[in-house]
């Protein structure tokens, strides 16, 4: 990997593929973090904040269209209840404080999940987020949150199949592409990246439907210790490969001649 350079000055190697238009991140290892320096679960999700605004900023910078984070699966609730709370209550804080910040910074905010399942204070919140934001033309910030990759296609499922009761389509119509309508991010260019900190190398139930040719990028690096440097080594990695999208290299090397 390189060495970080000037954000905005770096280009990625157009002998390979482009920058990416689409990253999404599964931020994991908080409370590693925080057990290793002897601190509460709390106190990590906390740090991971501070790694919240390093990357957002420094996506912004590199020209990212759409950054998608995954903040808290439908998985989640089984935690322990105090750490739960805790992790409702930083949401909650993230959008009464850092929604004037995004928007000042032209950056739009989309909350993606089952909102149902949380309280009326938050669901309120991130309407508002949404309301002050839907105008601004920088990049686009999906949280995912109560969310689960499952859950986006079921949804979908059900809402083609509302459709077909209603007379407005038939089964044999339905094809990826009008399934891909229904899902949480239809209107979003398809993930080029997904990055996944802490050493861990699986999806967790995350965009199952819309990583289907994304990239993956693994770092051993916990979540509070992920940085604007860390994510450029990662935009860096993913400039360097070839995407094939089922193709050879002979064709990849024909289209580009």
């Amino acid at each position: 990997m390189t060495s970080p350079q000037s954000s905005k000055s770096r280009q990625c190697d157009l002998s390979h593929c482009g920058p990416p238009r689409h990253v999404a991140i599964i931020m994991d290892g908080n409370n590693r973090w925080a057990r290793a320096r002897g601190l509460s679960s709390v106190r990590g999700h906390r740090a991971g904040v501070e790694s919240v605004r390093a990357v957002i900023r420094r996506a912004a910078e590199r020209g990212v269209e759409t950054l998608t984070l995954f903040a808290f699966s439908s998985e989640n609730w089984k935690r322990p209840a105090a750490e739960v709370s805790a992790l409702m209550e930083l949401f909650l804080m993230a959008l009464k404080r850092e929604v004037k910040k995004l928007h000042e910074h032209d950056i739009r905010l989309t909350v993606i999940g089952a909102r149902e399942g949380f309280s009326s204070s938050i669901q309120k919140h991130i309407t508002r987020a949404e309301h002050l934001t839907r105008d601004n033309r920088g990049m686009h910030l999906v949280i995912a949150a109560n969310y689960g990759g499952r859950w986006d296609i079921a949804q979908a499922a059900r809402r083609l199949a509302e459709r077909v009761e209603a007379g407005e389509l038939t089964a044999s119509e339905i094809d990826e592409r009008s399934l891909d309508r229904e899902t949480c991010l239809a209107d979003e260019p398809p993930v080029d990246l997904c990055i996944r900190t802490s050493g861990e190398q699986r999806i967790s139930n995350f965009l199952l439907w819309q990583l289907a040719y994304a990239e993956f990028y693994f770092t051993p690096l916990l979540w509070p210790d992920f940085n604007g440097e860390a994510f450029d080594l990662a935009i860096d990695d993913f400039c360097r490969r070839q995407r094939r999208f089922g193709m050879t290299d002979e064709q990849i090397e024909a289209q580009g001649a």
